[in-house]
């Protein structure tokens, strides 16, 4: 018997896509950001928490956001955001931005281009893969996706950054349209994450659910998010496991095609 697609409880659709919130589900940013913004004040003789500057500056990440998605800012890219907060963040750990060259703050800023995978992801998208679309389904920008899937070896197959969709999550229309790209009905695209608000958003707009826990994503004493809080349609404790719920096969003969999806007809990657 072939591979049967998981079928999703809240959809009733056969999954053909699983798509992934990437800063914090699939790498790291806290440890990537703190590494880099360490260097950066050590190369100036600059004592830092580090990781206090990774926190602030993520803190600045959804107020900048809720300007555009309010409509009261023209779409401008998370680049861009991260780009504009990087200078409050500097002034906030005693830097003067005004100060250092255009060319450092730059390489600060895309540090977010080169986060490092939680230690699962590679192996855990590799494997779904198998079976299923993968991509990230996130805010990030398409060359900021595009530069953190080449370092950190994540084997995406499609990229729909949040400059093609013209919106930000939690709005409907960042996961809608990133459906519609994929020519898929919202139901037949599961997106994985490890941030129950971004899942309810996305069962409000008709995808199905997958919580994967990152417990350590804010550090040892994060409070939020440890566990599903709602009846997603699946849970697991990393992608890996996630593969072996969605039914992926451990090894799929290289070069073999499958039937699958309505008798459609996919070739199986190793």
């Amino acid at each position: 018997m072939g591979f049967q697609p998981y079928r999703s409880p809240s959809t009733g659709r056969e999954v053909r896509a699983v798509l992934f919130d990437t800063f914090g589900t699939v790498v790291d940013w806290r440890s990537g950001v703190a590494r880099e913004a360490a260097a950066f004040a050590a190369e100036r003789g600059h004592h830092l928490d580090a990781e206090a500057f990774a926190d602030d500056w993520r803190a600045l990440y959804q107020p900048a956001m809720d300007a555009i998605r309010s409509g009261a800012r023209e779409f401008a890219t998370l680049d861009t955001l991260h780009r504009e907060n990087l200078d409050q963040v500097l002034r906030q750990h005693g830097f003067a931005p005004e100060r250092l060259d255009a060319e450092s703050l730059e390489k600060l800023n895309r540090s977010w281009h080169r986060l490092p995978p939680w230690p699962d992801s590679v192996e855990g998208l590799a494997a779904i893969r198998r079976c299923y679309i993968v991509g990230p389904l996130s805010n990030g920008n398409t060359s900021l996706l595009l530069d953190m899937a080449r370092n950190a070896g994540l084997p995406w197959d499609v990229i729909i950054g949040s400059d093609m969709t013209r919106t930000y999550k939690p709005l409907p229309q960042a996961y809608l349209r990133t459906a519609e790209f994929l020519d898929l009905d919202p139901g037949e695209v599961m997106l994985a994450a490890a941030h129950n608000d971004d899942l309810q958003a996305a069962r409000e707009a008709g995808l199905a659910t997958a919580f994967i826990a990152r417990p350590t994503e804010y550090g040892q004493a994060q409070t939020a998010d440890l566990a599903p809080e709602a009846d997603w349609d699946l849970s697991a404790a990393s992608i890996p496991e996630l593969a072996g719920l969605l039914g992926t096969p451990a090894k799929l003969q290289a070069g073999v095609p499958w039937t699958g999806f309505s008798g459609r007809r996919f070739l199986r990657i190793r």
